[in-house]
């Protein structure tokens, strides 16, 4: 297929794209398949990855990361989850749980946990959902109290990515019960601390491979020195790590539904019936047609979210738009690729199966369909 958005990208993305393409082929799609089906962490992949840089994508040059804008690191995620959408979701929870840190910490904390974290050997998680809550980041119950020097933490979080093989974490905890949203404050937190529990690794329907833990945080002390800002801006700091996360989970959800799209292109090419590759059947056709439309608009508009994001822009509604249309159409691309492969598309043998799988919760983490549509109707005015 033919990439018309090359016009629009810069020299260096187009190198950032390329090197994370091959990295896809060469590195993560030969093991994908095997690491779904075993449910196993990607370890050599991450080393790998760690090393060439995509680790550290939205870290500063002068933590050890590249410094990459939000389009740039999303340009390399199109890649990954165009083999593995559940590897592409480590890396997006690692390393914008990164640039909160970069963000909101001081030099300290930054020049602490940072360059480990550019090296792939502290991976990142994002402790914000809780079991009660879901999408609904108003309503945490999560405890922090302050004890000294230390905060005492107490409570629950849920469906927490790379939970159980953190390094680091960025946690969310309730400060002043009184103060509504602004009584939230964020910490970073050591998960081999005493009070971090993994208590359930999830068993999901698809992104085996991202691990999804249960996790219970029992008078776990954390340092002050570890609030990550003043107390009461961890809503703040919540909304906008998940408006920057929405552009990047848009982008996987693209990435998954172009791999679903050429490989049905390719089915069609080659499975003949009535004596002539299906693809020349109209209704066949007539179906890769509008797939091809919706990849492409989807795309293009996640290119649009990005940059917008990359110029200072406030783009919460764009970024909601980005996701929304991105995971929708994910899902159904996905589905039409596998109704175009018939009984062979049912089967583990060809990986739109494992697509459609792991495409479908991006309709739901990093905020359901409906928050987003939420969000783009308080927006409108």
């Amino acid at each position: 297929m033919t990439d018309i958005s090359t016009a629009f990208l810069t020299e260096q993305q187009i190198l950032i794209r390329d090197s994370a393409r091959r990295v896809a082929t060469e590195i993560i799609a030969p093991t994908a398949a095997q690491r779904d089906a075993a449910s196993a962490w990607p370890y050599s992949e991450l080393k790998t990855m760690a090393e060439l840089g995509f680790l550290g994508m939205l870290i500063p040059e002068e933590y050890g990361g590249t410094g990459a804008g939000v389009l740039d690191f999303c340009l390399a995620q199109h890649e990954f989850a165009a083999v593995d959408a559940g590897l592409a979701t480590i890396v997006h929870v690692h390393n914008f749980t990164a640039m909160t840190i970069a963000e909101h910490g001081t030099e300290e904390q930054k020049r602490r946990y940072l360059p480990a974290m550019a090296r792939g050997e502290s991976i990142g998680a994002f402790l914000l959902t809780e079991p009660h809550a879901g999408s609904d980041t108003a309503a945490l119950r999560t405890a922090a109290r302050r004890d000294g020097d230390h905060y005492v933490l107490n409570g629950a979080k849920q469906f927490i990515s790379n939970g159980s093989e953190a390094g680091v974490g960025v946690v969310f905890a309730i400060t002043d019960k009184t103060a509504g949203k602004r009584g939230a404050t964020t910490f970073i937190i050591d998960p081999k601390q005493p009070g971090y529990h993994v208590t359930r690794i999830e068993s999901k329907l698809g992104q085996h491979t991202a691990h999804t833990a249960q996790i219970a945080l029992e008078d776990c002390r954390v340092p002050a020195e570890n609030r990550l800002g003043d107390e009461g801006n961890g809503y703040r700091t919540a909304m906008g790590g998940l408006a920057d996360g929405r552009i990047g989970i848009a982008f996987i959800a693209a990435g998954a539904a172009r791999a679903a799209l050429e490989a049905a292109i390719k089915y069609a090419g080659e499975r003949e019936a009535y004596g002539a590759p299906i693809a020349r059947l109209q209704g066949v056709a007539f179906d890769l047609a509008d797939m091809a439309a919706q990849v492409d608009v989807a795309y293009q508009y996640c290119l649009y979210a990005a940059r917008l994001r990359d110029s200072g822009v406030n783009c919460m509604k764009e970024a909601s738009i980005a996701k929304l249309f991105a995971s929708e159409i994910a899902e159904k691309v996905c589905s039409d690729a596998l109704q175009i492969h018939g009984g062979y598309g049912y089967l583990t043998d060809f990986p739109v199966e494992r697509y459609l799988r792991d495409v479908r919760i991006c309709k739901i983490y990093e905020g359901t369909s409906h928050i987003q549509k939420l969000i783009i109707s308080r927006n409108l005015a």
